[in-house]
């Protein structure tokens, strides 16, 4: 990751540096923290990345990696549900990834919920602006994924440079294995069923994440290509819920059912 733009950052690097620690911290210890917007008015996207950035160089230092890039509030649902009108953007660490059938600790998290996603693995790097057609020649193909958001920020309380700054509200990332080749098919059309403990709780399509998951890829590399940041070969890249999110507590178990592309589970402890 690289430097934001300073030029139109309004915090400066103590300050982002401060408040890097606090997301840290609350993320620690299961604390959140009141909105950044409320506290630093007139934070800006750029000085909310710088942060994040800040963040994501703790978690590196401390032996994890960058293994991809999540894109949030990519479907109508999900930004109707929070109350923010655009996308957000954010790292995925190593150490936020589960195993396909593993488990999660609830007591660890604050306000976590819950989502079906498509994943996209990249075979190639991509940066910058780029069409559909450059995104689906750079991919291996797609995958199915769930991804639990928990957010720092006391109650949802979030704006853009909130959700951004507090890694994009990701908490752990699922991915299937088996990745399938684009190939006859259009990923916008890929329905999802997501299972709550045996029983349908939200059901969406490719179609909700920005209107086609593989646009919501091209997106992705040039809003972070602005950012400094590639999409590097071997990177997966979570494209956005499908669905409003659902709430999860320990005892339950998810499943997650796309066309063409099998399920996903995961155990909350």
């Amino acid at each position: 990751m690289t430097d934001a733009s300073s030029s139109s950052r309004r915090i400066d690097d103590d300050r982002a540096e401060a408040v890097a620690a606090q997301l840290v911290e609350a993320r620690r210890t299961a604390r959140p923290l009141p909105a950044l917007t409320a506290t630093l008015p007139g934070l800006t996207a750029d000085d909310a990345y710088e942060i994040q950035r800040r963040i994501v160089a703790r978690h590196v230092a401390d032996g994890e990696m960058i293994v991809g890039w999540k894109l949030g509030l990519t479907s109508a649902a999900m930004q109707a549900q929070l109350g923010v009108d655009q996308p957000d953007y954010g790292a995925i660490l190593s150490g936020s990834v589960v195993a396909d059938g593993g488990t999660i600790d609830a007591s660890r998290l604050i306000a976590p919920r819950i989502e079906a996603e498509i994943a996209v693995v990249l075979r190639r790097p991509l940066s910058g602006r780029v069409s559909r057609d450059e995104v689906l020649d750079a991919i291996d193909g797609i995958a199915a994924a769930m991804e639990v958001i928990d957010s720092r920020i006391a109650d949802w309380k979030i704006a853009l440079p909130d959700t951004v700054a507090d890694l994009a509200s990701t908490a752990h990332v699922v991915v299937s294995p088996r990745t399938v080749p684009v190939d006859g098919y259009e990923p916008r059309l890929v329905g999802a069923v997501l299972e709550k403990n045996g029983g349908v709780v939200a059901t969406g399509a490719g179609a909700a994440v920005l209107g086609d998951p593989i646009t919501a890829v091209a997106w992705a590399a040039e809003t972070l290509g602005r950012l400094g940041v590639t999409l590097a070969a071997g990177d997966v890249v979570m494209t956005g819920a499908l669905h409003a999110s659902v709430p999860i507590a320990a005892g339950d178990g998810f499943q997650a059912s796309l066309d063409r592309l099998g399920s996903v589970s995961v155990s909350i402890v």
